[in-house]
């Protein structure tokens, strides 16, 4: 695991963002999960990267916790033998800024001949030399290519859970759930991601992948 994933999932679990509401998730889930098995005791198994960086590790099993609950599973007790084990893994990446970072490209108004003034990506005032205090080149939050606009990060992000079997080691289920946007810190990211993940336990989804919305509180 990388010193900038790290990071970035030390942010998402100490750090917060009020702008987010729903988080809409791309979901793929398989599943060899046997008819009848009901889901018991559970215990986190970690790979040998994350073994090597602990303190990484919990904050990403803290984060996936609640939904491996949800999905009825329950700690094993100390010392004991699991049902299953629960390997995790997640992803948080900044790309290339977002096409609505460009006010000339897209935005929540657009542009064209019947909308001649363009408000900015937060909707405070006009764009243009005097405008919003977020665009244009006295915009606040510096230059954007050769110095023109203002930008905001964007990221790519992605969550994966593989269940197996303790005794066999047969994987019995695999899911997947990514999201993209400007958010990389709030404290109810990645345990969104994970309940999108696990939304369709125990059975697999017929189409993959597919849609899946997730309530993340208040704004």
């Amino acid at each position: 695991m990388s010193r900038s994933t790290v990071a970035a999932l030390a942010m998402v679990a100490l750090s917060g963002c009020s702008s987010l509401h729903v988080l809409d998730t791309e979901v793929s889930t398989f599943s060899r999960w046997p008819a009848g098995r009901a889901p018991a005791t559970y215990a986190f198994e970690r790979l040998p990267s994350q073994q090597a960086n602990p303190q990484a590790a919990a904050v990403l099993e803290d984060s996936a916790r609640r939904a491996v609950e949800a999905a009825g599973f329950v700690p094993a007790a100390e010392g004991a033998v699991p049902d299953v084990s629960v390997q995790i893994g997640a992803r948080v990446t900044a790309t290339e800024l977002s096409p609505w970072t460009d006010p000339f490209w897209y935005g929540p108004y657009g542009w064209g001949p019947y909308r001649p003034v363009f408000y900015g990506r937060y909707g405070r005032g006009y764009w243009g030399p005097y405008g919003s205090p977020y665009w244009g080149p006295y915009g606040r939050y510096g230059a954007w290519g050769p110095g023109y606009y203002g930008y905001s990060p964007y990221y790519e992000r992605e969550v994966a859970v593989l269940i197996r079997d303790k005794k066999s080691g047969e994987p019995l289920y695999e899911a997947r759930a990514q999201s993209e946007g400007t958010a990389s810190g709030d404290p109810s990211l990645l345990p969104a991601m994970f309940s999108a993940a696990l939304t369709d336990f125990p059975k697999g989804a017929e189409a993959n992948p597919h849609r899946v919305s997730v309530s993340i509180g208040p704004r």
